[in-house]
């Protein structure tokens, strides 16, 4: 988007999620994980991990059980059970976007040669809070309420939600319940065993890219 056309916005909140499923359940990561656990510690060791930053999660459905890591100066964790691994980044931003799918490519790895792993179909989950500098965030939303239900009233509606859902992919766009004057997106997405981390690093982007210029906003500094 050229600088200049859109309403001026800010993100000051916005986390980015990933879930794999293992092609086959590892029950060995469930029952004696102990090996993995300590070479994960091993490999998050390059970014400062403690020991208090290792939790072994005991409650929930087996499938839901497991270990996670966090890595705070990163605000980065890594959950991993017999099923699936999920790979959680707060303050996600595009600028460190490589260095983050580096930190998750360490994990994979470790998963993959030391746990007896083989990734499957992939889940994402960008989720960003943006506030625009000069108008109500209602602006933003109200060219896409559709006129037949905008005409049951004669003022303006104050609050809209849309969720479109598409085979492997949902948006959703709201007022913000975090953020004053914010709007919520959420963009999620399946992708299937074979597609690359780099290759869903694009497919996302091009996916926030193509909502925001819907939006009409432009991203600047806070």
């Amino acid at each position: 988007m050229a600088k200049g056309m859109g309403e001026q916005i800010t993100i000051p909140i916005s986390t980015f999620e990933i879930t794999i499923a293992y092609v086959r359940p590892v029950l060995n990561l469930w029952l004696d994980g102990a090996a993995i656990v300590q070479k994960m510690f091993d490999v998050f060791n390059s970014w400062d991990i403690k020991v208090d930053d290792v939790e072994a999660v005991t409650t929930g459905k087996p499938s839901e059980q497991g270990v996670k890591f966090k890595l705070p100066q990163q605000r980065i964790a890594f959950f991993f059970g017999p099923a699936n691994c999920k790979f959680t980044k707060e303050a996600a931003s595009w600028i460190n976007a490589d260095e983050t799918l580096g930190v998750l490519a360490s994990a994979l790895d470790a998963l993959v040669h030391h746990g007896g792993v083989e990734p499957g179909k992939k889940s994402t989950s960008l989720a960003v809070h943006l506030q625009p500098k000069n108008v109500p965030f209602r602006e933003l939303l109200w060219p896409f309420l559709a006129p037949a239900i905008a005409q049951l009233e004669n003022s303006k509606a104050e609050a809209m939600a849309y969720v479109v859902r598409w085979k492997g992919r949902r948006i959703t766009l709201d007022g913000s319940g975090v953020l004053a004057n914010g709007v919520f997106l959420c963009l999620e997405r399946d992708f299937e065993q074979t597609v690359s981390l780099e290759d869903i690093k694009d497919a996302v982007f091009n996916d926030e890219a193509a909502l925001l210029a819907l939006l009409n906003v432009e991203e600047v500094d806070s």
